[in-house]
């Protein structure tokens, strides 16, 4: 899969894409992710890519000279990262991690010339209802969500009992020691009984998901009278 990412600020990304497991995936070419600078689309001598509002107002504007250049010069399903698009969600995770190549556009300052999104961008994307200084954290947080669903980039056994699989939540998980200053483990994690293991596990699912997130619990029961 390819994702290209336009921003004016590309250190931003060189350890995201150098460390962990997604500099692993970029290494074995699992991924492959091109960090594009637009100012250097820019016409203007001084590589300006900003400018006032018409209409007035605060604030600067990213001008469709400069970014239109450089969408042209990519491909895949443009994506604009921005408060305004769809909230971004494990479903759309799935979807886009389907595509052979994709492209994120960074906001910064008030955002973009809307001709840009009306013309040149397929959908906008936001990571949630609050604002960031730009782009490019959403961009990392989509990027990592898509990738660890390419093959080999996660072992596929990770993937199945994850948070938001069928709209639960995950179970909680425990590791060694057993007992931690009178904090123990629940016995059947340790009881070696893997069918009642798997219902322990199942059922604190469900208990999460009601307690912390009665919308998802919704979801989940809709999905089962649907079955």
């Amino acid at each position: 899969m390819k994702i290209n990412v336009l921003t004016l600020f590309p250190r931003y990304f060189e350890t995201f894409t150098s460390e962990s497991i997604i500099g692993k995936a970029i290494q074995r070419g699992d991924i492959s992710v091109n960090i594009i600078n637009f100012r250097d689309f820019s016409q203007n001598k001084h590589q300006k890519v900003d400018d006032y509002v018409y209409g007035g107002g605060p604030g600067l504007l990213l001008q469709i000279q400069p970014v239109v250049d450089a969408l042209e010069k990519v491909g895949g399903i443009k994506i604009a990262l921005s408060p305004q698009g769809k909230k971004f969600d494990q479903n759309i995770a799935k979807k886009l991690a389907k595509e052979s190549e994709i492209t994120l556009l960074c906001g910064h300052y008030e955002g973009f010339d809307q001709r840009i999104i009306d013309n040149f961008i397929d959908f906008e994307l936001s990571l949630g209802d609050f604002v960031l200084t730009g782009g490019e954290i959403a961009a990392m947080a989509i990027i990592d969500a898509i990738s660890r669903l390419q093959p080999n980039v996660i072992n596929p056994n990770s993937l199945d009992n994850e948070t938001f699989n069928n709209f639960l939540l995950d179970y909680p998980q425990y590791s060694r020691p057993a007992n931690f200053r009178g904090l123990l483990v629940p016995e059947v994690l340790i009881s070696g009984n893997h069918k009642e293991i798997e219902s322990w596990r199942q059922k604190q699912r469900e208990i999460n998901t009601q307690k912390k997130r009665p919308d998802l619990w919704e979801k989940y029961i809709k999905f089962k009278e649907k079955k």
